[in-house]
């Protein structure tokens, strides 16, 4: 069994100042990574990036995410749901400072961990399908840029929350 202490804090500036690196100085003496960022537009796609693939399917499927990164036919479903992501992103301005392989890659580097999404199913709760994978499909519709993988897992998933949680 493998375990893996998720100690990172992203610090999202517009600009650095000493009180910010004072901070992240502080976190990094705690034992956390603490990069500071710029983008913070971009660090909020990198995190929807992933969570629009991972989370539905693991909700799905209630598999991890190295178990989703590992089977080959939900790392495809996975990449093919990213890259709709991406061309939205791309359209909207963001540029990604990293491949889409290295972002899978860090996903399954992860290792067991259940996304909130398979927790909420496994908990009787209401997802946020709507406020991850919804939301993108609706900026799909606005860009004209299409979505069927992303369109066709978010309907499987607001069906399992019709007939598993009556909602």
């Amino acid at each position: 069994m493998k375990a893996i202490a998720l100690l990172s804090v992203k610090l999202t500036v517009l600009k650095q100042n000493e009180r910010i690196q004072l901070l992240a100085q502080t976190l990094k003496q705690a034992g956390f990574k603490a990069p500071i960022r710029n983008q913070i537009r971009t660090e909020i796609w990198i995190k929807l990036w992933g969570n629009v693939a991972f989370n539905p399917i693991s909700a799905l499927t209630g598999a991890t995410l190295e178990d989703i990164c590992r089977y080959p036919l939900t790392r495809e479903l996975a990449r093919q749901m990213m890259t709709e992501t991406q061309a939205i992103a791309e359209n909207l301005g963001i540029k990604f400072g990293i491949t889409l392989e290295q972002r899978i890659n860090g996903a399954e580097n992860v290792g067991a961990h259940k996304t909130s999404m398979l927790q909420d199913i496994e908990a009787g709760r209401a997802t946020e399908i709507d406020a991850i994978v919804g939301a993108v499909a609706e900026l799909g519709k606005l860009t004209q840029i299409p979505t069927p993988y992303i369109d066709a897992i978010y309907a499987s998933v607001k069906l399992l929350e019709a007939t598993k949680l009556k909602i």
